[in-house]
């Protein structure tokens, strides 16, 4: 099990992987505005973890399971991100704080409840197939990206 902060450096790298297709120290700490031995401290953490491959000075790469993980993340926070800001009206800057601290306290059952909920309310596609955040089995399905 991994921490709020150690979650945020693998959300980071999954998304810095998709952009620019290598990560280095440099980009985590520039893209969280943080110092370098911060990141080196998270990346070794991660990688006793088993979710990321790193040597000094290389390039960082995510495992398979760090990948699943920080997709399950950024999917969890959406759902609920979602659900606040579209569903219940919440304020953008509100709904964003509330995601982050609500979605590290559910079950994937009430994730995986929640988010056919709230693609059904807002039409985004129909959840009714085996839908499961831990194993992102409905792949076809829309996804909304958050303002």
């Amino acid at each position: 099990m991994i921490s709020k902060s150690q979650e945020e450096y693998l959300k980071t790298m999954y998304i810095l992987k998709n952009k620019e297709k290598e990560i280095r120290v440099t980009d985590i700490a520039n893209a969280m505005n943080i110092s370098k031995p911060s990141v080196n401290k998270a990346i070794k953490i991660l990688k006793e973890n088993k979710l990321i491959n790193y040597e000094t000075y290389g390039k960082i790469e995510l495992t398979q399971e760090g990948e699943d993980l920080a997709k399950k993340l950024l999917e969890a926070y959406d759902i609920v991100y979602l659900f606040l800001k579209d569903i219940i009206g919440l304020e953008n800057d509100i709904a964003k704080e509330e995601a982050e601290r609500i979605k590290l306290v559910m079950s994937d059952s009430t994730l995986n409840k929640l988010a056919k909920y709230v693609h059904k309310t807002l039409g985004l596609s129909n959840l009714e197939c085996d839908y499961d955040i831990a194993q992102e089995r409905c792949r076809t399905c829309k996804r909304r990206t958050n303002d």
